[in-house]
């Protein structure tokens, strides 16, 4: 389909990309990969004809059709939704047209020649519309955007309604529904929630067009591409499979690499020894004037170190109590727009919670109800003993002092911290040597996410509520807060579509949707694999009782009597204790199995090193405790779900003999 040859790109003086070659076959699903600033977004362009490579060729099979995903779109002021969905072919309303022209005339037509001359015309219109989906065009365009989360109720609304982010959902949808041959993709999933996001994948894995994909989201690329081409160092690499595959051959490819250059680099050494040598010895000047030119033609390897293997601690937080914050009995409300009603929930010291459900269904609100900047309309929040709150909201990089540098941006927030731990933590979020004096003015959006959250850490939160914290961020600086969270001793709520990022740093979930929150134990994949079924079935059982006690409210919705809420508290109370026994239990198996989970590491990394099978005997035994230790895991990963579904069990009938209670307390 489309042939890349040598292709070249600069910037003034610097190389942006250079001697970039690669073939892009019917039906291949390629992920295109690299930091913030390699020229991928550039690459795209030039595929689409906008830009002209400085040097090398592009070459497109004939009539290929191409679509791209704009970064930013323009709404249409004067039509609806679905209107500039269905908007992706213009000839297809002038074909229909004739083809309702050509039926009209050969109702009245008495001539032979011409009644046939118009069935031939109308059967290549009918083809040309069958082409182009025309006769389901609107199904189509329905069922996309129900599946990126359009409302059904809402899609005749005019374009000029949507934010932003819808806005750029729609043109996703009109990009999906026309069907070019090759798709190209910049970073589909930023403005979708997780159910779009799931569906959006389903939706290409079934798709016949090619497809090259730009996403620093490594669960969706590892779900959907099936190659990696990689941009870094101003060079293209190409990794056969998916995510995983690329950094497994990737990492191979590093170790290949690096010993060359160790052999390379004792080779020059021991040339160089040569010549000092002997260049001034008349019966070995020869042979090492001989050396000097074999020098000079050696064409050195280089090495680049990856920055995110730098380790670094942040100052230690004081320690919180062990409620660290709760919200009980909250109602908030806009207006008519009710958003939570009835709501509690406590957040416990070492939980890492993340908070997934729909966009619009309350969990930035939520979150700014957490970190006291929205108020609720009734109930109460408590703030635990020893608890000092750290708050990241969506573009909070913009209030950062353009005029002032990196340095002096962390400094305002360090405290007593040594400058040279500074310049660590610093160059723990990638800013090194000289990056630490540019100004907070030329940064790019990602840099200053960085350093916004660099900021935060440094004022020694304990809990830190965090708002899409991996917007803006590239896979490698994702990592760096991935590593940042991990060593970060305080507990954490945060919101986040990156399925890797939730999985790596969650150990509980809070689904929200439709005014209600359940906090469930475990990540991302636990939820889907676990927890959400069963989910479904509950809501299932509980919204004939849940109408019923709808039309029960009073419409003007006031805090329930203090007896009823004293009560409440009590019961929390007496809840905690019976939890006690099963969440130490619980607590217990997890610290088990991470140990497992190290110690199975370990095996691995032995039994990975070539030297160790130089004594067959402990081969063997190394082989042995890796059984055994998978067989710990397997142990210990059952009897965590037994303890945690126990714990949820107990949760759920000590709540609804509560509920009944209380209900009959009231009446």
């Amino acid at each position: 389909m489309i042939t890349v040859q040598e292709v070249s790109k600069f910037l003034g003086k610097k190389d942006l990309f250079r001697d970039v070659s690669f073939t892009v076959r019917p039906g291949e699903r390629i992920g295109l990969i690299g930091s913030n600033g390699t020229g991928k977004t550039t690459l795209f362009s030039i595929l689409m004809g906008e830009t002209e490579p400085d040097t090398g060729t592009v070459i497109k099979s004939r009539s290929l059709r191409l679509g791209c995903l704009p970064q930013q779109s323009v709404p249409v002021q004067a039509k609806t939704i679905l209107a500039h969905a269905m908007d992706i072919h213009r000839e297809i309303p002038a074909i229909k047209a004739e083809m309702q022209f050509i039926q009209e005339a050969l109702e009245n037509s008495q001539d032979g020649n011409q009644a046939r001359e118009a069935a031939l015309r109308h059967a290549h219109l009918l083809e040309c519309l069958e082409h182009l989906g025309g006769y389901d065009l609107d199904a189509r365009a329905r069922k996309i955007l129900a599946g990126l989360g359009f409302p059904s109720d809402r899609i005749d609304s005019p374009v000029s309604s949507l934010s932003g982010g819808w806005a750029m959902r729609l043109e996703l949808a009109r990009l999906l529904l026309a069907e070019p041959d090759f798709l190209l993709l910049d970073e589909p999933t930023n403005h979708l929630d997780l159910q779009s996001l799931l569906w959006l994948e389903q939706y290409l894995l079934s798709a016949p067009s090619a497809m090259m994909i730009v996403s620093h989201d490594r669960a969706f690329l590892n779900r959907v591409v099936a190659r990696i081409l990689e941009m870094e160092q101003g060079r293209l690499q190409e990794y056969a499979g998916n995510y995983d595959d690329y950094l497994a051959e990737k990492a191979q490819r590093q170790e290949i690499l690096f010993a060359s250059y160790r052999n390379q680099q004792e080779r020059i050494k021991q040339m160089e020894r040569f010549v000092e040598r002997n260049r001034y010895r008349k019966s070995k000047a020869r042979q090492a004037q001989s050396r000097i030119k074999q020098l000079g033609k050696i064409e050195k390897i280089e090495t680049h170190q990856d920055q995110a293997t730098i380790h670094f601690a942040f100052p230690k937080p004081p320690r919180s109590g062990k409620r660290v914050i709760e919200l009980a009995d909250i109602y908030k409300g806009y207006g008519e727009n009710v958003v939570y009603r009835d709501l509690d929930l406590v957040v416990e010291r070492g939980d890492r919670i993340a908070f997934i459900g729909p966009n619009g269904s309350g969990k930035s609100t939520l979150l700014k109800i957490l970190a006291g900047v929205e108020d609720v309309t009734s109930g109460e929040r408590l703030v635990g003993s020893q608890t000092c709150i750290g708050y990241y909201a969506q573009h909070q990089w913009e209030q950062l002092h353009l005029e002032w540098t990196v340095l002096e941006e962390a400094s305002s927030n360090a405290g007593d911290v040594a400058q040279t731990q500074l310049r660590g933590l610093l160059g723990a979020f990638l800013f090194c040597n000289e990056d630490v004096t540019k100004r907070i003015s030329v940064l790019s959006g990602g840099e200053k996410a960085r350093l916004t959250f660099c900021k935060l850490l440094l004022q020694r939160p304990n809990l830190l509520l965090l708002d899409e914290p991996t917007n803006h961020l590239d896979i490698p600086s994702r990592e760096i807060l991935e590593t940042a969270m991990e060593t970060f001793d305080g507990t954490v709520c945060f919101i986040s579509h990156d399925r890797h990022f939730i999985n790596r740093i969650a150990n509980k979930i809070l689904v929200v949707e439709a005014g209600r929150a359940h906090l469930l134990p475990g990540n991302f994949d636990d939820y889907q694999n676990i927890w959400r079924k069963r989910l479904d079935e509950a809501r299932t059982d509980e919204r004939t009782a849940e109408g019923r006690e709808e039309t029960k409210r009073d419409a003007s919705t006031t805090r329930r009597p203090q007896t009823h809420k004293r009560i409440e508290a009590e019961k929390r109370n007496e809840l905690y204790r019976r939890k006690q026994p099963l969440q130490n239990r619980l607590d217990r198996v997890e610290a088990s199995l991470a140990s497992a989970h190290g110690e199975l590491d370990l095996l691995n990394e032995r039994l990975a090193d070539p030297t160790t099978y130089q004594n067959g005997s402990r081969v063997q035994e190394l082989q042995k405790n890796y059984q055994e230790c998978q067989l710990k895991i397997e142990t210990l990963t059952r009897e965590w779900e037994e303890h945690a579904l126990a714990l949820e069990e107990l949760e759920d009938d000590f709540w609804k003999n509560a509920e009944a209670e209380c209900r009959d307390l009231v009446h």
